[in-house]
């Protein structure tokens, strides 16, 4: 398992993943997420941790999912909460990152989040099965 955060922000996504140096920044777009998926595809067992920040993080979570990856979002607060535990009263979205990746960590060892399932990918795949098994029907 390679715990994996994402700071979500408005315009980027701010990626540690554990035991790379630093911290990579990707583009909150289209464009952007398709290159980090690529580059999580190649992580063993990555076990992504987004924090929720009012919808900025749906494209990702999406992404994440649409591409088999396991992924959970976790309440600000508690993500805040982490960090003040750890001593960290800084905040920049390198270390909002670097947090989270801890803290998925932690997660893989206690009781973890539940892996999200948006309800877009359900609905998706069941509209797939649903077009599948119906097609050459009259």
């Amino acid at each position: 398992m390679t715990a994996v955060g994402i700071d979500v922000g408005k315009a980027s996504l701010d990626v540690a993943i554990d035991g790379a140096p630093g911290v990579a920044r990707f583009a909150n777009t289209a464009a952007g997420i398709g290159k980090l998926i690529r580059q999580l595809r190649a992580v063993a067992e990555a076990r992504v941790v987004v924090q929720a920040t009012g919808g900025y993080e749906d494209a990702v979570l999406d992404a994440c999912c649409d591409a088999g990856l396991w992924v959970a979002r976790i309440n600000p607060r508690q993500a805040r909460d982490f960090a003040r535990a750890t001593g960290e009263l800084a905040k920049t979205d390198e270390i909002d990152a670097r947090l989270l990746c801890l803290l998925s960590r932690l997660f893989a060892v206690r009781s973890a989040p539940r892996q999200r399932t948006p309800p877009r990918c359900v609905a998706r795949r069941l509209r797939h099965t649903f077009t599948a098994s119906t097609s050459g029907v009259a």
